[in-house]
């Protein structure tokens, strides 16, 4: 499964990866295609098996706070405005416990027999902490680690990060005098290599252990990244060991929230990007990471393969599994079965990574077909290998009406990034008019042998 990894028509970011037996399930906050604000009154959960992670299976709403035509509320407390964000999920005991960030309000712990719900609530967190301390009892965005001695910690904040420990019998309460604030500073500091501002607390803590290390992954200042630092003991002191991944470069980015998981002898990290011309109507998407013996993770590119090895260029590729988009054109839902790549511009840059063409090379030809919606405009699609300035390997024109556009490119082999390049072959006064106006929407896009 390519990124995004879920269905097109699915919008689950924050994604917190898990675990349980032989699958792998993802929980996160549940966004709306095209709506103007984050996140909705609903969870979600999504599950694949970990020897299969191409196959998802969707389980439906779990926790809600507002009742919808199938469901009542599960909070009692909460009002029309208390939506749902970045939640988490943990074992324990045999039983699988939901945190869950209600904002404007208390946030609250829940409890299912199954990893995929639904949750029933046990009630709000309880403490004894000054109102003010864990964002006034929200406990914004928490990650909790349930270690192997049986203590179980939270993390959480926004713009400063908190920590503290929960009675391990319940998971509910949290412990007196066991808070750590700024375990991730805000401002810099030299200890602990806290000294690039991209290094600093944001939003988006999430809890790991990998072996005898523990993981501190969070957004920092600059947040459409994906952070992390570590230690030798769950509440630090933490070191700044880096990014991970970054969901702005050469992209249309915005905030980010995910977290790490082994699935199937693999590690990945789990994050999200954004649709339709805003920092909202995001999707979750993996990438392939490498964890040193030193504890380290080298930052991975973004690529539109997901779960898979690479993407097979003679089977019709979507638009929208594009992992660079620069110039303007941006990604949006015109209805459950349809996604293009609208505002491209005359300069508009598209890339798509990585492809295996293969070793054959009986034909020095193939054909190339791209799916386009026009808008009245005539322009050319440069299409390139390996990067905006790389080989061209042929040349479509692209026409002002809906159709298919085709044109006869150099055979390659080898695994390969394909880009393409859009100008606007007008001269004079024309040039300008065209410059500025969109010239086509990009649907799918296939090779033929």
């Amino acid at each position: 499964m390519a990124n995004p990894y879920l269905p097109g028509w699915e919008y689950i970011p924050d994604g917190e990866p898990r675990v349980f037996g032989d699958r792998v399930y993802v929980y996160g906050s549940h966004d709306t295609a095209g709506s103007d604000e984050f996140c909705s009154h609903v969870l979600k959960c999504w599950s694949a098996p970990v020897n299969d992670p191409n196959h998802w299976v969707c389980h439906g709403d779990i926790f809600h706070t507002q009742p919808d035509r199938d469901h009542p509320s599960d909070v009692p407390w909460a009002a029309p405005g208390n939506r749902l964000f970045a939640p988490d999920v943990v074992e324990k005991d045999g039983k699988y416990y939901l945190f869950a960030y209600i904002v404007g309000t208390k946030g609250c712990v829940a409890v299912s027999d199954r990893p995929e719900g639904p949750f029933r609530l046990l009630g709000p967190y309880r403490y004894t902490i000054p109102e003010d301390v864990c964002c006034n009892g929200w406990f914004i965005d928490p990650g909790v680690l349930c270690d192997d001695d049986g203590r179980a910690y939270i993390a959480c904040g926004y713009e400063r990060s908190f920590m503290a420990q929960l009675d391990p019998k319940d998971l509910t309460h949290v412990l007196d005098d066991t808070l750590i604030e700024h375990i991730i500073p805000c401002e810099p500091r030299a200890e602990g290599g806290f000294t690039d501002p991209d290094s600093l607390f944001f939003e988006a803590a999430s809890l790991r252990k990998v072996g005898a290390t523990y993981y501190f992954i969070y957004s920092p200042k600059h947040c459409s990244r994906l952070a992390y630092a570590t230690s030798s003991s769950p509440t630090g002191p933490y070191t700044y060991r880096g990014w991970i991944v970054d969901n702005g470069v050469d992209y249309p980015g915005g905030n980010n929230h995910g977290s790490i998981a082994c699935v199937g002898g693999q590690w990945y990290v789990f994050y999200h990007r954004m649709t339709n011309g805003t920092i909202m109507s995001r999707r979750g998407c993996v990438e392939r990471i490498t964890i040193l013996p030193d504890g380290s993770i080298p930052p991975v590119e973004m690529t539109s393969l997901g779960f898979a090895e690479s993407l097979n260029p003679y089977e019709i590729t979507p638009a929208d599994l594009a992992c660079v988009l620069k110039g303007g054109p941006f990604i949006t839902e015109k209805n459950v079965f349809d996604r293009v790549i609208t505002n491209i511009r005359d300069g508009a840059i598209m890339g798509w990574k990585y492809f295996d063409f293969g070793s054959d090379a009986g034909s020095r030809t193939q054909l190339f077909s791209a799916q386009v919606n026009g808008c009245g405009a005539d322009c050319v699609l440069h299409i390139l290998l390996d990067g905006e300035d790389g080989e061209e390997i042929g040349v479509c024109p692209i026409g002002p009406g809906d159709g298919v556009a085709e044109t006869t490119v150099r055979r390659v082999t080898g695994r390969h990034a394909i880009f393409f390049k859009v100008t606007a072959p007008y001269k004079g006064w024309t040039a300008g008019y065209f410059k500025d106006r969109p010239l086509f929407e990009l649907k799918r896009f296939v090779f033929m042998k």
